[in-house]
């Protein structure tokens, strides 16, 4: 009987005992953030924890993904099992290639010949199951059917894929995460600058004042540099390489097939603009052509069908240049005879093409001071008699394009 009360007694002052040491604890924090020189501190831990929480809060309820919206009254464990066997999760025992290992999920920074999951969707949203079946079981291209020979699925499981794909072409892919690690170095050099600050001016620990003023000195040079480097790049594109409705490679059509520039963009010499093809051209070569050796029938197939239905295809514009300038390609594929390369990189050598220079301002003039023009030859220059006298003497040995007014503002902006 002495023994329990002796524990509950024991248990009880060693209770006690950790709550007066709370307490104790508790009630020093307090005596310690009352001091004057402690108060400013406080204010600071307060101001960087609701400044933390600023920033991280958005990005963390941009990871969290919504409820999916439910397609064709099918339940979220019926889309998922559908995604689970198109990823090659299910079923145990397959023995075949799972979809994703050639129809991506989320985009490439390669090229893949293959339809996207996302291509597939849409193409078949409308169809039923026993049309998609067929495609997938009894493909009629030479390269589907090739990588298709040895699929054994069955019917209910490519129905189940199909719920999937049906979901997907109805929401869309999920969202990529933005990259913000160069906003995140800025602002935590926010923070070592606010916090230097801080010290020197209100809590003087540290006790070399030269620390804190480097460190001042140093985050806010290179906040500075990276400010500068955003500037620089606004409203450019380099680099820019965007998905296209079909998978066009130029690769293929210049340098494999020999087909020239100007056959598809045939009013680069004599007009403002270099135009975009309409399909009526492309069923020049594309009416006995139905499939590609990489790509198959399918991107094809999306020409065939645009052509069909009289409707044209949405390309992305890749190069761009602002409202305020003005370019013209007759002036300089035409009259100036410059290579297509030289502004827009070695396209015949890109399956995905994308923007090779900055095209700024400094970039054209940079070319005018360089590129020479065809000026004894030609007679429109016959009335530059002082650069045909300077040429003869051996003044100069050419003329460049700057020279004749290329870089005068009025010529670009007007």
């Amino acid at each position: 009987m002495l023994k329990p009360l002796k524990w509950i007694f024991v248990s009880f002052y060693t209770v006690k005992k950790k709550q007066n040491s709370c307490y104790s604890k508790l009630f020093g924090m307090k005596k310690f953030f009352k001091g004057e020189g402690n108060k400013m501190m406080l204010r600071f831990y307060i101001f960087l924890v609701a400044f933390s929480c600023f920033f991280t809060l958005p990005l963390l309820s941009f990871s969290e993904s919504a409820d999916p919206v439910l397609t064709g009254g099918h339940s979220k464990e019926e889309i998922n099992r559908g995604k689970r066997f198109f990823m090659g999760l299910l079923p145990f025992e397959r023995e075949h290639e799972s979809c994703v290992s050639c129809h991506n999920l989320t985009p490439l920074d390669t090229l893949n010949w293959n339809p996207s999951a996302m291509d597939i969707a849409l193409k078949y949203a409308g169809r039923d199951s026993a049309s998609f079946r067929q495609v997938v079981m009894e493909p009629s291209g030479k390269v589907m059917s090739a990588s298709h020979q040895n699929f054994d699925i069955s019917d209910q499981d490519l129905q189940t894929i199909k719920v999937y794909l049906d979901h997907l072409a109805v929401t869309g892919p999920a969202p990529s995460k933005p990259s913000i690690n160069t906003l995140l170095l800025f602002l935590f050099l926010g923070l070592l600058i606010t916090w230097a600050l801080l010290d020197l001016i209100f809590f003087k620990k540290v006790k070399y004042k030269f620390i804190p003023a480097l460190i001042v000195i140093g985050a806010l040079g290179y906040q500075l540099s990276i400010i500068y480097e955003e500037a620089v790049k606004l409203g450019r594109s380099q680099g820019y390489q965007p998905d296209q409705p079909i998978k066009f490679s130029h690769q293929v059509h210049v340098t494999e097939n020999k087909i020239d520039c100007m056959y598809c963009h045939h009013t680069a010499a004599d007009s403002k603009s270099a135009n975009i093809p309409s399909t009526n051209l492309c069923m020049n070569c594309h009416i006995v052509v139905r499939e590609g050796t990489r790509s198959g029938r399918f991107e094809i197939d999306k020409l065939v069908q645009a052509h069909e239905e009289g409707r044209s295809i949405e390309w992305t514009r890749i190069h761009h240049l602002p409202d305020h300038v003005f370019f013209s390609h007759e002036q300089h594929v035409g009259a100036g005879k410059l290579d297509c390369a030289q502004c827009h990189g070695l396209v015949e050598e890109m399956h995905v093409v994308h923007q090779e220079n900055d095209l700024s301002m400094g970039w054209c003039l940079q070319c005018h001071r360089e590129t020479k023009v065809d000026f004894v030859d030609n007679d429109y220059y016959a009335t530059y008699e002082a650069f045909h006298e300077e040429l003869k003497k051996g003044v100069r040995d050419s003329v460049v394009a700057a020279d004749i007014g290329a870089n005068d503002c009025q010529k670009c902006h007007y």
